[in-house]
């Protein structure tokens, strides 16, 4: 299996030996899915891979694509993944969603 060319890293707010905190887990049941869907329905070279704490709780839930080291910030609804996923496929980044 070849390397793909991006990966997405979504943060799930676990910490080490403990409970999720923050609010990066709260609400966003089948997001994850629906993010799957997104990548295969465009057919980008996509891996998604959850994550511990990003410690960005305040701007959370929050989404990194790698390697363009991009962070996003309340992705929480499928408008804000279709608009980080259409950025991704348009080269330009959804700016709403960026975190700076």
């Amino acid at each position: 299996m070849a390397l793909p060319e991006k990966l997405i890293l979504v943060c799930q707010s676990f910490r080490l030996g403990k409970e999720p905190k923050g609010i990066c887990h709260k609400g966003t049941d089948g997001l994850l899915q629906y993010i799957e869907e997104g990548i295969l329905d465009r057919g980008l070279d996509v891996q998604v891979a959850t994550t511990g704490c990003l410690k960005q709780c305040e701007k959370g839930p929050v989404l990194v694509i790698q390697p363009d080291n991009l962070w996003f910030k309340g992705v929480n609804s499928e408008e804000a993944i279709d608009a980080i996923l259409d950025g991704l496929e348009s080269g330009e980044p959804a700016a709403e969603y960026l975190l700076s």
